[in-house]
Order: structure tokens, then C-alpha cells, then sequence
């Protein structure tokens, strides 16, 4: 099991940036990479961004060229640059810590999310 807590979130303009970083305690030394997904009022949470153990990264089409996932998995860190925020990246984001095959395979071990409110 790993202990996950986000910060960083806030309230920002469109166009503007945050950074949410996330830390973890605890093993997990199985799982060979760390995400964060989103969920928005009504939605169902996405995906957002991936990074492995071996520093490759993946995004969700949304954020391409806009958001930068960074961190060590080892150390369960991970952080989230958002570059050119838009109102429809409002949402609750949660850390996650999983596995990285073809894709993401979330764990049961979230964070407690951290709110991003981008107004127009």
C-alpha cells in the first residue's frame, strides 16, 4: 500500500498555471509508474497523464503540449505542470500509483485530490 496526498491546486484564470505535486509513503515498490487523473462535476475521472519508472510519459489528448508530468516513481513523487489552463480543466485531480504495460493500470491507492477551478 502507498499513502498519496496532492497539493497545489487553487483557483486561476484561462491561460493561466499551476503546479500540483503529489507524495507518497509506504511500499509499492511493485508498481513501476505513478498518474494523475481528473474528475469533473458529472463526469467520470480521466486520465490525465502517466510517467513509468523509466521516464517515459504519457497524455491524454487534451493536455498534449500543455501539461508536463514529472516526478520519480521510485520515491513516489510525481508533480503536474499546467501550462495554458482552460475552464474545461476544472476538475478534482488525484495522484495515483500503478502499473505501465501498453497503458495505465490505476491502483487502488489515490490521494485525497486537489481542486483546480480555471475561470473564463
Amino acid at each position: 500500500q502507498v499513502q498519496l496526498a496532492e497539493s497545489g491546486g487553487g483557483l486561476v484564470q484561462a491561460g493561466g498555471s499551476l503546479r500540483l505535486s503529489c507524495a507518497g509513503s509506504g511500499s509499492g515498490s511493485a508498481m513501476n509508474a505513478m498518474a494523475w487523473y481528473r474528475q469533473a462535476p458529472g463526469k467520470q475521472r480521466e486520465l490525465v497523464a502517466a510517467l513509468t519508472n523509466g521516464g517515459n510519459t504519457n497524455y491524454a489528448d487534451s493536455v498534449k503540449g500543455r501539461f508536463t508530468i514529472s516526478g520519480d516513481t521510485a520515491k513516489n513523487t510525481v508533480s503536474l505542470q499546467m501550462n495554458s489552463l482552460k475552464p474545461e480543466d476544472t476538475a478534482v485531480y488525484y495522484c495515483n500509483k500503478g502499473w505501465w504495460s501498453r497503458y495505465y493500470r490505476a491502483s487502488s491507492n489515490w490521494g485525497q485530490g486537489t481542486q483546480v477551478t480555471v475561470s473564463s
